[in-house]
C-alpha cells in the first residue's frame, strides 16, 4: 500500500503479474477475512527477544489502513483506503467515502472493542497522512491538506474541513503529500514524494517559503520530493530538504534532528535511510540538469565499478552538494516511521528510528551512533510475518510506550494495485508490540499545572507531548521553575524537550540558549543552536562560542546557521569550521556547503586568507571541489593540472565543474585545453 502504496522497489513485471492474477487473488482472500482468520495468521509472525506482537484490531472494524496515529487516550486513529487508486476508474467500491476511523480498548484487554467514525468522505479516499493534535486532526490527501475539528469532543468533526494547502500533485498517487508531525519547536513537519511538485495556499495558489523561492519542484533550486517545516496555522512555510524520490514520512526526535526512509527506482535494491541536514540536497536527480543517475552509472559501468556500487550512483553521491545517505536497506517498499524515545522496549530500540518496510515485511529499529559530522547506522528487526500478505504501513508509540503497528494487509505492496478487492471480505490489522506479558496502561496526566504539563512532556506519545508543550507555553514564566528542573534531567532528551519551552518564556532566550550550549551532551547543544535559529536571534554570539566545538556535530550546525547570515563576520565564523575540516567527514563538508550557499566568494576568501598557500593539500582540495565561487574553477585548473594530482582523482576534479558557470569557468576550461596541447 502507501509505500506500498508508493511505487515500489519490486520490478515493474510484479505489478503487470498482479493485474494478471487479480480474480484468484480476490478470491484467496476469502479465507483470510475476520478475526479468527486474523489469529491464525498472528501465529506466523516473529519478534525480536523478549518482546510480544498481539492483534489490536482487524476487519470489519478497519480495512485497508493507510496511516496511523496514536491519541494521549491511546487510542487509534486510522485513515483508510477501502477506495485506493486506480479502482475508482470503475466505481467506488464504498460509494460514501472512506473514513477516518477511531479504534479504542475500553476495558484495558488490549483488543480494540469500540469503532467510531470520526469522518467519512470522498476527499480523503486513500489519505496517506493522519496527524491528531488536540481538537485538531490533520488529513494529507492530495491536492489538499485538511484540518477537520471536534470543539465539542464527541469524536465527529465538526463539519466541513479547514484546508490548509491546496494544489499539491499526485492526486491518487502514492508519491504524494504524506502525514504531518509535531516537532519539539512547536512547529509541523511533513513531507511529500516526487509527484507532490508543489505546495499552495487554501486557494491553490503558489506559496514562497522562507527562502523567497516558490515551493515547487521546478529546479530553482529544488528537485522531486521535499520536506517542509511551518507553523501550524501553516504559515512560515521552510523547504527544510529536497531531490527524494518519495520518502513517506518525517520524523523529529527531541533534539530537533529529523529523519526520514526514501524509496528507490522501482527494481534497484537502492532504499535508504536518511538524517537530514537542514536545507541538503538529497541526489535523487542530477542537481544541475535533473537527469536521472542512469547514464552516470552506465558510464562507471562500463570502466568496471562493481556493481555493488549503483546505489551510489542511483543517489548522486560522488557529486559535489548531496548530503550523504545514513544507510541503505536493499529493496523494499518504505513506509511509516517514527523515534522512539520510550522505556517500555529493550533498551537496544529505545531512543532510535523505527520504520516500517512493507516490501520485505518487516518493522525495523536503525540504532545510530556518531560518526563524524554525521552518523553510522544499523537494521534490527523488532517485527517480521512469514505471511506474504504482512505490509506494515505504519508505526506509532502509544502514551504507555507501546508501539502499534498498521497492517495494510494485502498481497501486493499497493503501486495502484490490491489483491482484496471485495468489500466484505477486504482486510486491515492493527497489532500492539510490547514486552511479553505486557498489559496496557494509558497515563491520565494534569495538564492543567505545570507540574503535570513538564511531567506529559516527557511521554514517549507525540499528541501527549503536542498537549504538554501548548500549555506549558501558554503558561509562560509560571512553568519556568519546572522546566528548568527538567533542563537538569540526566536524560539529554528531556533536558532538550526544556529548552525551546524555556527560550520562548519572554526574557528568557539568551539564558536558555545558552545553558544549552553549555550543557555536557553535544546533541543538546545542536539543540540550543536550532532553537536560535528557530526564534530568528541574532546568531552571531553564539556562534562565536561553539565554532570551535569538540564535537564535530555542532559545528556542523554551526555551518548550517551561518546559511544566507549576512553579518560582517559570517565568513571569517565560516573560515574557523572549514579549517577544521579534516578532509574525509563528507556530512561536514556538505555542511559547510549548505552555510555558504549564496555567499561562496565572500566565504570562499575568508578561508583562503586563513590558511594561505595550504588550501592545496587534502582537506583543501575536497572544499574547493564543494564550492562555487567564482574562483573555484582556476583552483579546480591547478588541482587537475598538477603533476601529483593522482590520474583517477582528476575525474572527481573534473565533475565540479560541472556545477559552477561564468566567465571564469570558460577561461578554466580554455586553460585546460591549452595545457592538454602542450602535453
Amino acid at each position: 500500500m502507501l509505500n506500498l502504496l508508493h511505487s515500489r522497489s519490486l520490478p515493474v513485471f510484479t505489478a503487470v503479474l498482479a493485474l494478471s492474477t487479480a480474480t484468484a487473488l480476490a478470491e484467496d482472500a476469502s479465507g483470510r477475512s475476520g478475526w479468527d482468520a486474523a489469529l491464525e495468521q498472528l501465529k506466523v509472525m516473529h519478534t525480536a527477544p523478549g518482546l510480544e506482537v498481539k492483534l489490536f484490531a482487524s476487519e470489519p472494524k478497519v480495512r485497508n489502513p493507510t496511516n496511523m496515529d496514536v491519541d494521549h487516550r491511546g487510542r487509534v486513529w486510522i485513515t483508510e483506503g477501502v477506495n485506493y487508486r486506480v479502482w475508482q476508474k470503475w466505481g467506488k467500491i464504498r460509494p460514501a467515502g472512506d473514513r477516518i476511523v477511531i479504534l479504542e480498548d475500553t476495558d484495558g484487554d488490549g483488543i480494540a472493542d469500540k469503532e467510531t467514525t470520526f469522518y467519512q468522505g470522498p476527499e480523503i479516499n486513500a489519505a496517506l497522512g493522519i496527524c491528531v493534535l488536540g481538537n485538531k486532526v490533520i488529513v494529507s490527501c492530495a491536492p489538499k491538506v485538511f484540518v477537520f475539528t471536534d470543539a465539542d469532543g464527541d469524536d465527529k468533526a465538526d463539519g466541513p474541513p479547514q484546508v490548509l494547502f491546496n494544489g499539491i500533485g499526485g492526486v491518487d498517487h502514492d508519491h504524494a503529500i504524506h502525514a504531518f508531525v509535531f516537532g519539539p519547536d512547536g512547529k509541523l513537519y511533513f513531507n511529500y514524494g516526487n509527484e507532490g511538485k508543489r505546495i499552495g495556499d487554501p486557494a491553490g495558489k503558489a506559496l514562497t517559503d522562507l527562502d523567497g523561492n516558490e515551493v515547487a519542484a521546478n529546479g530553482r533550486p529544488y528537485r522531486q520530493g521535499m520536506a517542509f517545516r511551518c507553523n501550524p496555522d501553516g504559515s512560515g512555510i521552510e523547504t527544510l530538504a529536497w531531490n527524494f524520490r518519495n520518502p513517506y514520512e518525517v520524523a523529529v526526535d527531541s533534539f530537533g534532528r529529523l529523519w526520514q526512509s526514501d524509496n528507490d527506482d522501482d527494481g534497484n535494491e537502492g532504499v535508504r535511510i536518511n538524517f537530514l541536514t537542514e536545507f541538503g540536497n538529497y541526489g535523487y536527480t542530477d542537481e544541475m540538469t535533473g537527469a536521472g543517475w542512469g547514464d552516470a552509472w552506465n558510464k562507471a559501468a562500463r570502466k568496471g565499478v562493481p556493481a555493488k556500487e549503483k546505489v551510489q550512483y542511483e543517489w548522486h553521491q560522488h557529486d559535489p552538494g548531496v548530503v550523504p545517505d545514513l544507510l541503505h536497506t536493499g529493496g523494499g517498499s518504505p513506509t511509516g516511521i517514527c523515534i522512539y524515545e520510550g522505556n517500555l522496549l529493550p533498551e537496544l530500540f529505545r531512543n532510535q528510528i523505527v520504520h516500517c518496510d512493507a516490501g520485505p515485511r518487516v518493522v525495523r529499529a536503525y540504532p545510530v551512533v556518531p560518526s563524524g559530522a554525521g552518523y553510522a547506522a544499523t537494521a534490527e528487526n523488532i517485527l517480521t510475518s512469514d505471511d506474504n500478505w504482512f505490509r506494515p504501513c505504519d508505526v506509532c508509540v502509544a502514551p504507555d510506550g507501546a508501539l502499534y503497528v498498521a497492517d495494510w494487509n494485502d498481497a501486493g505492496v499497493g503501486g495502484h494495485y490490491m489483491a482484496d478487492q471485495k468489500y466484505e471480505i477486504m482486510t486491515g490489522r492493527v497489532y500492539r508490540v510490547a514486552p511479553t506479558g505486557n498489559k496496557p496502561a494509558i497515563p491520565h496526566p494534569d495538564f492543567k499545572s505545570a507540574a503535570g504539563c513538564v511531567e506529559a512532556l516527557q511521554s514517549p506519545n507525540q499528541e501527549t507531548r503536542y498537549l504538554a508543550w501548548t500549555e506549558l507555553n501558554r503558561m509562560q514564566g509560571k512553568a519556568k521553575k519546572d522546566l528548568e528542573r527538567l533542563s537538569k534531567n540526566s536524560n539529554p532528551r528531556m533536558r532538550a524537550r526544556a529548552l525551546p519551552l524555556l527560550a520562548r518564556i519572554e526574557g528568557n532566550a539568551d539564558s536558555a540558549i545558552e545553558a544549552g550550549l553549555r550543557d555536557a551532551d553535544p546533541e543538546v547543544r545542536c539543540a540550543a543552536l536550532r532553537t536560535a535559529r528557530s526564534l530568528k536571534l541574532d546568531l552571531t554570539v553564539y556562534l562565536k562560542a561553539s565554532v570551535k566545538d569538540s564535537s564535530p556535530s555542532v559545528r556542523r550546525e554551526c555551518a548550517v546557521a551561518l546559511r544566507h547570515n549576512k553579518s560582517s563576520g559570517a565568513p571569517d565564523l565560516w573560515a574557523e569550521l572549514a579549517s577544521q575540516f579534516d578532509g574525509q567527514d563528507r556530512w561536514y563538508l556538505e555542511a559547510l556547503g549548505i552555510g555558504a550557499d549564496g555567499q561562496w566568494d565572500s566565504f570562499l576568501d575568508a578561508w583562503l586568507n586563513k590558511v594561505g598557500d595550504g588550501w592545496n593539500g587534502p582537506a583543501g582540495r575536497e572544499i574547493v571541489w564543494r564550492s562555487r565561487a567564482h574562483k573555484t574553477p582556476g583552483l579546480l585548473v591547478k588541482i587537475i593540472t598538477d603533476k601529483d594530482t593522482p590520474e583517477k582523482s582528476r575525474e572527481h576534479f573534473f565533475r565540479s565543474l560541472d556545477f559552477v558557470a561564468g566567465p571564469e569557468k570558460d577561461a578554466a576550461l580554455l586553460q585546460l585545453l591549452t595545457s592538454s596541447n602542450t602535453k
